[in-house]
């Protein structure tokens, strides 16, 4: 985490230490080194087998490679391997319990697979960054599609929910760089967000109090933004507009990939890393700090105004240093 951000800083062109191979790979230590560990340590804590670990563990080791300045095959290849470990693992939840949630999982996985062979293959980032943004994204959704059973399935849930996934896959086989695969991945994503919308159990918890509203208030926002990348990819694409690539994917990335993290982290954190955390409501300050952030990074793409775009880096920079203190924290107190 820590070094894709300083690499992201270097990218806004903040004068920095040297550090030009850190920002070449700031996409790949972010998605590949920071969420793609976490997902699978995630996924491998709740199979309980040991073969599972081998993709967090490979995840970690392509990190090392690229960091120790071995070329960058060599990160790829390990990102390879920890992708098809987290697809294996995902296979045999989807086998063990077949539904519409699990092989979204699975389709999520896959996508990470994909993308990172196609970036061993020697392709650019913003080639395969579809594929990275499908990783996520399906991996969230299957998550929330599972929690949404809680409630009464409505009509043509399933339906849009079915749409919006091949319209993702479809647009990110494009590529987000080519005009066809920016519209299909912004229909993707505009209907994601309208799914999420009616069907998911957050417009129930956001009425709710204390740690239940928190999480429900990083859902909302998160939608929000999701949505608003999709229709940024609609009016703005990257084959057209100067950095209408960089507004979409980090709207995704930041705004809603982000702010599901932070929702997701009382609930994780404790299963995973066997931490207690308490929630407080001060947690809602980096919350803000890192949608307002995503908010300028936006607007500086947008009316390209490049302090804006400068100083976005840093408050989202606080706002995950200011969100993982505050955690650390808790738990801390918790002990005490």
């Amino acid at each position: 985490m820590l070094t894709g951000l300083y690499g992201g800083l270097l990218r806004l062109g903040w004068a920095l230490p040297p550090g030009e191979r850190l920002a070449e790979l700031h996409g790949p230590l972010l998605v590949c080194g920071l969420f793609g560990t976490v997902i699978s340590l995630e996924r491998a804590v709740a199979l309980g087998r040991d073969a599972a670990y081998a993709a967090p563990a490979f995840a970690a080791l392509g990190s090392l490679s690229l960091l120790a300045g071995l070329p960058p095959a060599f990160g790829a290849l390990a990102y390879v391997l920890a992708a098809a470990a987290l697809s294996a693992a995902t296979l045999v939840i989807t086998t063990r319990q077949p539904a519409l949630f699990t092989a979204t999982l699975s389709l999520g996985a896959l996508s990470w697979l994909a993308g990172n062979l196609l970036w061993l293959a020697g392709r650019s980032v913003p080639d395969v960054t579809g594929w990275w943004l499908a990783f996520l994204i399906l991996t969230i959704a299957g998550e929330r599609l599972e929690l949404s059973r809680l409630t009464a399935p409505k009509r043509g849930s399933v339906a849009l929910f079915a749409l919006a996934v091949l319209l993702l896959l479809a647009g990110v086989a494009y590529g987000i760089i080519d005009r066809r695969g920016a519209a299909m991945t912004g229909l993707a994503l505009t209907t994601m967000t309208a799914w999420l919308a009616r069907h998911d159990v957050v417009r129930i918890t956001l009425r709710q109090t204390g740690q239940t509203r928190f999480m429900a208030a990083c859902m909302a926002a998160g939608y929000a933004w999701l949505g608003g990348a999709g229709v940024l990819l609609l009016a703005a694409p990257p084959a057209t507009a100067t950095f209408g690539y960089d507004a979409a994917l980090h709207a995704v990335l930041v705004g809603f990939v982000l702010s599901m993290v932070f929702g997701h982290a009382l609930i994780i954190l404790p299963a995973v890393a066997r931490v207690r955390l308490a929630y407080r409501p001060i947690l809602y300050v980096p919350l803000v700090v890192l949608h307002a952030s995503v908010a300028l990074r936006v607007m500086g793409d947008m009316l390209a105004w490049p302090d804006g775009r400068a100083w976005s880096g840093p408050l989202t920079v606080v706002a995950l240093l200011g969100f993982v203190a505050t955690l650390a924290g808790t738990a801390a107190a918790r002990r005490v």
